[in-house]
């Protein structure tokens, strides 16, 4: 809820509210359950996915999953008018753990280019991995259909590709199946590396990675999704350390404002679905393809079901005290993927309609005063409207007020302290559109 200051004591205001975009409303609706678990039976048919499985065998191994999987994608690419590309993106891995001789490597990436000048350069990415394992993660025969990890996930970005592709979107969305990522995450960290050295303008990352039940040992929740966040940055300096503990803000990197603003999006556009949001990189024990990011400095985050079954995970297929083992397809629900599609393509359909977060957010600290002066840069797209000035109490997990400022570069919030509060910044376009928030660093 937003606040405005009278004599001293805040009172409630009308909380500002994003407008619904009528577009991404009916992209949402369009995701097709059953084609889901299409994609996810095909994937499933291989018998085996393992990254060092065959690659040239036409129907069993990574090399026919990876030809299937560009073959789709180039279909969709067919209703971009142009828009999106198709690629295989192949290397040779040394030998290292996990991958005994050199062996290559493919990534199979979708580009659907941004039609703004001013934020084209501005990408986000959507990924799964299409490699699969069994209980030997060296075993490359063995049968691991993968059904929940991860061609569940593979499924979310094809699935988001296919409704994304006919529409246009001011920034650029890449959709992305990745291989190696039971090896060691080998896929991703190629992909992230690449980036990083050619200075691509990556936003925002989104690995899915076993988002195929709502079913586990420990429970059941078909309304909800893991979206893991880390909040203080794999990649921070030092020098960024410092400034960290100085303010408090080991709850404010951008992988976390990140979250935040998957879940708003989510209870905009699929209320009864929450994304719920975890403050950890990943969970215990385990780690995903948003790693390679995060190290590279950019922003990502991983969705994962809430409760995992890990008798359908990473183990070789077969019935033992009458228990059935093994990733196999009946235990995928596809109406539950569909509803984890939904919320990452609201999510990302938002973000490459939005303006940039701001670029140099500060707080001004070279006065004592009870008031907070902020300062940032002004966007670059064309379309900004202005500015929103966001606070929050120091413990509260996300944004509770929200001021809109105008098409200014600075602006003080009179009677607030920063030392009792955690304030942001973020850009509002002509049609609403809102950027994820700036966290400011101090500057004098």
């Amino acid at each position: 809820m937003a606040a405005v200051l009278l004599a001293g004591v805040l009172t409630p205001a009308a909380e500002a509210v994003a407008p619904r975009d009528r577009e991404i409303e009916k992209m949402v609706q369009q995701v097709d359950a059953r084609n889901l678990g299409r994609i996810i039976a095909k994937l499933a048919s291989f018998g085996t996915r393992h990254t060092l499985s065959s690659q040239d065998d036409p129907v069993r191994g990574i090399g026919a999953a990876r030809d299937w999987i560009h073959a789709e994608l180039s279909g969709i690419a067919a209703t971009s008018g142009g828009r999106m590309t198709v690629e295989k993106e192949s290397f040779v891995q040394p030998v290292s753990p996990r991958v005994p001789v050199p062996t290559v490597i493919t990534n199979v990436v979708a580009t659907l280019r941004g039609t703004q000048d001013a934020s084209s350069g501005r990408t986000y990415v959507v990924s799964g991995h299409y490699d699969s394992r069994c209980s030997d993660v060296m075993n490359a025969t063995c049968d691991a259909p993968g059904s929940d990890d991860d061609a569940s996930g593979v499924a979310v970005a094809i699935e988001a590709a296919r409704v994304m592709a006919t529409r246009t979107f001011d920034a650029t969305v890449v959709f992305m199946a990745v291989a190696g990522e039971e090896q060691g995450l080998y896929g991703s960290a190629y992909h992230a590396q690449q980036a990083k050295q050619n200075n691509v303008d990556i936003q925002g990352m989104f690995t899915n990675d076993i988002v195929g039940s709502a079913d586990g040992e420990n429970g059941r929740d078909p309304k909800a999704v893991r979206v893991f966040s880390e909040g203080v940055p794999t990649s921070e300096t030092p020098a960024q350390a410092a400034v960290r503990q100085s303010v408090g803000g080991e709850n404010d990197g951008v992988s976390r404002q990140l979250a935040r603003f998957v879940n708003e999006t989510a209870r905009q556009y699929v209320p009864s679905f929450d994304a719920r949001m975890y403050y950890r990189r990943d969970r215990y024990l385990r780690g995903g393809d948003q790693i390679p990011f995060l190290q590279q400095g950019y922003a990502a985050v991983r969705f994962t079901e809430v409760h995992e079954d890990y008798r359908h995970q990473h183990q070789d297929v077969r019935v033992e005290d009458g228990v059935q083992y093994g990733d196999l397809l009946p235990f995928v629900e596809n109406d539950y993927v569909a509803r984890v599609t939904q919320v990452n393509l609201a999510a990302l359909a938002a973000l490459a309609r939005a303006p940039r977060s701001p670029g140099r957010a500060a707080v001004v600290t070279s006065r004592l005063t009870n008031d907070t002066d902020l300062r940032w840069d002004a966007n670059p797209e064309p379309d900004v409207a202005g500015y929103e000035v966001l606070w929050r109490d120091t413990t509260a997990p996300s944004w509770t007020h929200s001021r809109f400022v105008g098409d200014v570069t600075s602006y003080t919030v009179a009677g607030l302290s920063k030392d009792n509060f955690q304030f942001g910044v973020r850009a509002v376009d002509k049609q609403g559109h809102r950027s994820p928030v700036s966290y400011p660093a101090p500057a004098s």
